[in-house]
């Protein structure tokens, strides 16, 4: 994957740049990037690759909002109820 397919436009880039920005901004920021990438983009390896190439502080808030999602990413789904957890067999 390149880079310019991890991030499209350029959002997490300018995250980086952004002088005193929240984690809620981050978060925000976030979102917008995995709308913005192609249906059937490896989420999880864009994501790293991404906090490979830009992360120069570990503590930046992006920094910890990509890491995060590239832990939650790794977890398989689980079940979360519905009719079949709520009746029995």
């Amino acid at each position: 994957m390149e880079l310019r397919e991890a991030d499209p436009k350029g959002l997490i880039r300018e995250s980086y740049r952004i002088e005193g920005i929240s984690d809620a901004e981050c978060r925000s920021i976030f979102l917008d990037w995995a709308l913005s990438l192609e249906a059937g983009t490896d989420q999880r390896a864009a994501m790293r690759l991404a906090l490979e190439h830009y992360s120069t502080d570990p503590a930046h808030p992006m920094s910890l909002v990509l890491a995060e999602g590239v832990t939650q990413a790794a977890k398989a789904p689980t079940r979360r109820g519905g009719r079949t957890g709520r009746v029995s067999v």
